[in-house]
């Protein structure tokens, strides 16, 4: 027997017993009828055994099973009967209808319905008596009520299998949504550190550099103020940044987030750390723009942006004026810094590119705007401009 039609447990516990249970009914001499064309008592034990072979088959081959169990079920009624048989027949029926096709558990409860009615209408007509209801009640319990407790249950399995693939289905999209809301949130603090640490860390490498390299103590001195400037500065930084992933603070007060009320300060820090490069940070507003008129991501995504420019410009722009422009109109905030483009003498700090991807991405998660590059300046030099248009609409909103 191939492996396909291998019975279970189940099937063979079901065969052995109601194969048994025919035996010992046939040797106890109890039958369901008399009067029959085949009366010889060993008889009865062919259908019976004909039903234990379908029993074998209730679950791998459902349709094979029913159609054996039919035709022993027909055969038991030209014998003695054994009630065995007709037990059997029952479960036969409820597993054709359980393990089935589709097709069949739709088809054997309408059809087993059909041929109750029909039989039950047949034997009244033909005994004209009202006994002939119990033999359709009979032959109703025999057929439709198993093929209709099958279809039941295979309802309700189908329902469960549904049930579950749908939670696993939720909890793939939960996962996948962690995962993607830990991305996010580790490409924010990455963005957060940089933009915080990074102006700090290059001006002090800058006039560590500086001192190092230039022979002079007054020199080392105003560098050496400029580096614990900023490193007091980076700590404080670093320290609310802390302060933010933390779930409280020891105070319970939360850290404030800078505002553009704060660009003044940072382009006066930038004037402090390149002096000694030359350059020369100016803020020309086209537009005054009103403390606390716009919302808190804009105005954090606006000094985020100006301040990695500041760095930017440190690190690698020549010799110049460095300046910082914010407009409002047209409920769109712009930003824009310039520096003079090319090479500057003195120490410089590496860059990673990562300052330029950390302002992208600021800009795209509030539907803005980025643009960076060169373009002429005046008397042939070439500046590089970091422009940023920021959508203010959510202001709307919030009034």
């Amino acid at each position: 027997m191939s492996s396909s039609l291998r019975p279970d447990c189940d099937a063979v516990a079901l065969a052995v017993s109601g194969l048994l249970g025919g035996l010992l009914l046939w040797r106890l001499g109890l039958h369901t009828q008399g009067g029959r064309p085949f009366s010889a008592p060993w008889v009865t034990l062919v259908p019976v055994t004909a039903m234990a072979a379908a029993e074998l088959l209730r679950r791998n081959a459902p349709r094979t099973a029913l159609t054996i169990g039919v035709l022993a079920l027909v055969a038991d009624q030209l014998t003695r009967g054994s009630l065995a048989t007709v037990l059997m027949f029952t479960d036969v029926m409820y597993a054709a209808a359980l393990y089935g096709t589709p097709a069949a558990a739709r088809r054997l409860p309408v059809a087993t319905l059909l041929v109750t009615v029909a039989s039950t209408i047949g034997f009244l007509a033909w005994f004209r008596r009202p006994e002939a209801l119990l033999i359709g009640l009979v032959i109703g319990l025999v057929s439709f009520v198993p093929a209709l407790t099958g279809v039941s249950v295979r309802s309700h399995r189908t329902a469960a299998d549904t049930a579950r693939l749908a939670a696993a289905q939720t909890a793939r999209l939960a996962e996948m949504d962690r995962i993607q809301a830990v991305a996010a949130e580790r490409a924010r603090m990455a963005r957060e550190l940089h933009d915080m640490v990074a102006n700090h860390l290059s001006a002090v490498a800058i006039h560590s550099t500086a001192a190092l390299s230039i022979d002079d103590p007054e020199t080392s001195r105003n560098a050496l103020k400029v580096i614990r400037e900023n490193s007091v500065e980076g700590l404080a930084e670093m320290r609310r940044l802390i302060g933010l992933l933390r779930e409280g603070g020891e105070d319970g007060a939360p850290a404030a987030a800078p505002t553009l009320a704060s660009l003044d300060a940072l382009v006066e820090q930038a004037n402090v750390n390149g002096a000694a490069g030359g350059l020369v940070c100016v803020r020309e507003d086209a537009r005054p723009v009103e403390a606390g008129a716009l919302p808190t991501p804009v105005e954090l995504a606006a000094y985020r942006i100006v301040q990695e420019s500041l760095t930017n410009a440190l690190k690698h722009a020549a010799p110049g004026p460095v300046t910082v422009r914010l407009g409002l109109a047209d409920e769109v905030l712009t930003v824009e810094v310039t520096s003079v483009s090319g090479s500057r003498p003195g120490p410089t700090a590496p860059g990673s590119g990562a300052g330029l991807v950390g302002m992208r991405e600021r800009v795209a998660l509030l539907g803005g705007t980025f643009s960076a590059g060169t373009e002429p300046g005046a008397e042939g030099t070439k500046l590089w401009r970091v422009r940023a248009e920021l959508p203010v609409r959510e202001r709307e909103s919030r009034e």
